[in-house]
């Protein structure tokens, strides 16, 4: 409050007609959506013309705090992970560099020591995000289910695993519902996605098997025990991190620039990412290595005639550039 009643006092000395206002870390104030709300609606009714900009790192306790107090009030604009491009402006990372590191702009100086680099992206990104987003946040029962469900969604990211699956491989699971609500909170936090399979304009059923997705390819690297050399040089690992790459920028994306991500398969015919913002539909095919085989867009393009088919990688757009593009420009 006292902040603001120092923007209304300086804008008043000033003459101006208006004045901007910016607040970082929001979520750390008390009670901060019920704050801001006396003094927006104050402002209103004075005729005060502050505009107010609020910063928050906690995606899920904004968007508590906009949906309780904030009704009519507001409109959000979601910053995702850094991209290649910013990588690359910033500290001059390759192209392979950003696919096994990622996008976190703060663990950059640690990559010469990838076992340091690995503790801090675990203990102080993963662990703090977990903790302070969503444990303290919302009611989680198990908190021990929730953090071996984002362990092993990132270890297969860019897979497709049915819920009977996870609870095969997690102690203490509980039902399929269970599950499906803890991924819903890691998306919400933007850590770990599960893509639902396209079904065209068939109502798609619920709790359909999730195609893990990571946010940023730093969650994946660091809690796999292959290290930069050794990843770079394997034809199979390194696929499926480009890939995976690919599948992060698209997903970052998504919120932003409000289009719909789904991945397809029918038997043995598969299409990495499916794109999908109003009546238009893409279908995209991640490539990295010598061989091209793409069946199964054949199928997919035949079964739903979408507007467009794309190939990211061999005989396609090179990956590099296509980790530049904001893929609203796809449609």
């Amino acid at each position: 409050m006292q902040v603001w009643e120092t923007a209304r006092l300086r804008m008043k000395v000033s003459g101006a007609a208006e004045y901007l206002l910016v607040i970082d870390e929001i979520q750390k104030i008390d009670n901060w959506s019920e704050v801001v709300k006396q003094q927006w609606d104050k402002d209103t009714r004075e005729g005060v013309n502050i505009k107010v900009i609020l910063l928050g790192s906690s995606r899920l306790l904004i968007q508590k705090g906009l949906t309780e107090s904030l009704a009519g009030r507001f409109e959000t604009f979601y910053l995702g992970h850094w991209s290649f491009a910013e990588m690359e402006s910033a500290f001059d990372w390759t192209i392979e560099q950003y696919v096994y590191f990622g996008g976190y702009p703060g663990s950059a100086s640690l990559i010469s020591d990838e076992e340091r680099w690995k503790s801090y992206v675990k203990d102080s990104l993963i662990e703090t995000s977990i903790s302070k987003d969503i444990l303290m946040l919302t009611r989680v029962d198990k908190p021990a289910l929730l953090k071996r469900l984002f362990e092993l969604g990132c270890l297969y990211s860019g897979q497709i695993l049915s819920y009977t699956k996870i609870t095969g491989q997690l102690q203490d699971a509980g039902n399929t519902t269970t599950l499906a609500n803890y991924l819903r909170l890691l998306s919400d936090c933007g850590m770990l996605g599960g893509l639902e399979k396209y079904a065209g304009s068939v109502v798609r059923q619920r709790l359909s098997s999730p195609k893990f997705q990571v946010y940023n390819n730093a969650l994946l690297s660091s809690q796999d025990e292959e290290t930069y050399s050794s990843a770079i040089v394997n034809p199979k690992l390194w696929g499926r991190l480009v890939e995976s790459s690919v599948g992060a920028h698209l997903l970052n994306h998504s919120v932003s620039e409000r289009y719909n991500l789904y991945y397809w398969r029918e038997g043995n015919s598969e299409v990495d990412f499916i794109l999908e913002k109003g009546d238009k539909v893409i279908g995209l095919e991640v490539k990295s290595g010598a061989s091209a085989d793409n069946a199964g867009m054949g199928v997919f393009n035949d079964k739903f005639n979408p507007n467009k088919m794309l190939i990211v990688g061999t005989s396609g757009i090179p990956y590099e550039e296509f980790l530049k593009i904001n893929p609203k420009e796809l449609f």
